[in-house]
Formats: C-alpha cells, structure tokens, sequence
C-alpha cells in the first residue's frame, strides 16, 4: 500500500491528472467559444460565399468540402486551452513548488547546471588525458589505437 501511495503523490502523476481533467473540462468552453465568436469572426474572410472560409474541390459533392476556418478555429480552441491551462494550473503550482523550496532551503534546480554524469565522465576523460598523454583535457573525442 506504501508503494501505491508513494506512485500517486509523485509529481508526474498529480500533473498529468490535472493535466486530462483540466483538457476535458475546458474542451466544451472553449468549443462553445470557438464555434460561436471565433468561426464566424474566421467566415468573414469568406467574404459573401455561405460556407465562410471554406470551398468544394468538386463542386457536385460536399463530401470534397476543405473547410480552412474549421482548421483555423480549431487552432485557436488549442492555443486558447493551452494558454488556460498555463497560466491557471502551471505557472502557479511551479511557483508553489519553488516557494516551497527555499522555504524547506533546498537549493533552486538550475536547468543549466551540469549533471554529475557529465562531471564524472568529464573527469575520467582528464585522467585518461592525463595517463596518455595524447588527449587534451579539451578535446571530447579519444584517441583512436
């Protein structure tokens, strides 16, 4: 039960859970949205024609219809969720971890700073250097026999 319990409150889990309940809770809004102030503002770029922004490549069958509005609408339902989802759920909850943080006095997690995978390699690579003789400490690709 201990292990069950560590695998929920890890991070990872908590924000992909917010993460597919926010998507499914923004999708009818923000389809609301999109279908009635996007989509017709997207239709007066088709000027007069009566399907907006959008045309038959065969004029006979309306199964040929490439509705470019529908796609444009569509991106913006996506990038208006995104943004919701960010700056709702994401941007709070990294600055609640972060105060949390240096309230606990951990050190800030600076992307940019190098693993210690890459320190110790950096560091066998020197005393292979250093051994040989032939490899500058510089150099990242060894000596071929």
């Amino acid at each position: 039960m201990k292990g069950f319990k560590d695998f929920v409150m890890q991070g990872n889990v908590i924000d992909l859970a917010v993460g597919v309940v926010i998507g499914s809770a923004f999708t009818a809004l923000i389809g609301a949205f999109v279908a009635n102030l996007i989509q017709p503002v997207v239709n007066v770029f088709g000027g007069t024609n009566v399907n907006g922004l959008s045309f038959k490549l065969i004029a006979a069958n309306e199964a040929t219809r490439v509705d470019i509005g529908a796609v444009l609408s569509a991106v913006i339902a996506f990038l208006i969720t995104a943004a919701v989802v960010y700056f709702v759920f994401v941007l709070p909850i990294s600055q609640a971890r972060r105060l949390d943080r240096r309230r606990r006095g951990l050190p800030e997690q600076d992307e940019s700073a190098v693993s210690e995978e890459i320190v110790l390699l950096t560091e066998i690579r020197d005393a292979l250097a250093q051994r040989g003789g032939t490899m500058p400490s510089g150099d990242a690709t060894p000596p071929r026999p």
